[in-house]
């Protein structure tokens, strides 16, 4: 056969084939979908921030009255097992004058504590307070209260997800299956309910109010869903 027959009969071939029509296959309709479940977490963990901060002319005596003051804190604090301390962060800033010179010295010295027990750390700031600041108290829940929320509301919001993919291929008629899929947890952890309170405003020991309450979790899941 000659090379011009071959070229003839490849031609013929190509021919036929385009003249068969060509089906598009249907690409598959894919939804997104984001869906959101929340669930109260009790505020079991309880933390909160005592201060000494002191002005004078010498360096040396506002720093040596700052550690008594802390250290006597913690010897209070000790006779409460159930509270954690911490050493906080101590700053020392120098007080300028009109004229631009060093007049004094302002030292401010923490202490953190962690607690459980809200009885126990409201009693313990109630002592403390007399003598130091207090501030930043907060109140959330604990690592293992809040993982137990965040699973329930996981599966709320899984069941929740699964439920609007259904009812969307049911309204089409087609069966689904989940493409994929991300999980994120969020939480809102209660504000500090007692922000400051100036040690000259105190003269008695009182336990300290303090209301546990409830926290939010959520979980959000999005994703998308083929429809077949």
């Amino acid at each position: 056969m000659t090379d011009r027959a071959i070229t003839f009969r490849h031609l013929a071939l190509l021919a036929s084939i385009l003249a068969f029509p060509v089906v598009a296959a249907e690409a598959p309709t894919v939804i997104d979908l984001s869906v959101e479940a929340s669930r109260p977490a009790t505020n079991d963990l309880f933390r909160a921030t005592v201060s000494a901060e002191i002005t004078g002319p010498s360096i040396g005596e506002i720093t040596r009255q700052a550690n008594t003051q802390i250290a006597d804190a913690l010897k209070v604090a000790k006779t409460y097992p159930g509270v954690k301390t911490q050493s906080g962060a101590s700053n020392t800033y120098p007080n300028y004058s009109k004229l631009g010179k060093i007049e004094s010295w302002r030292i401010h010295s923490e202490l953190s504590l962690e607690s459980g027990d809200s009885v126990a750390l409201s009693e313990l700031l109630g002592k403390l307070q007399t003598s130091l600041a207090v501030s930043n108290v907060v109140m959330q829940p604990s690592p293992e209260t809040r993982k137990k929320a965040e699973n329930e509301a996981m599966l709320d919001a899984l069941g929740a997800f699964k439920a609007r993919a259904k009812i969307l291929a049911d309204a089409l008629d087609k069966p689904y299956h989940i493409k994929k899929m991300a999980v994120n947890t969020s939480g809102r952890v209660v504000q500090p309910m007692y922000r400051a309170a100036a040690k000259a405003m105190v003269s008695e020991a009182s336990p300290m109010p303090i209301e546990a309450g409830e926290s939010q979790v959520s979980v959000n899941i999005s994703g998308q869903v083929e429809l077949e």
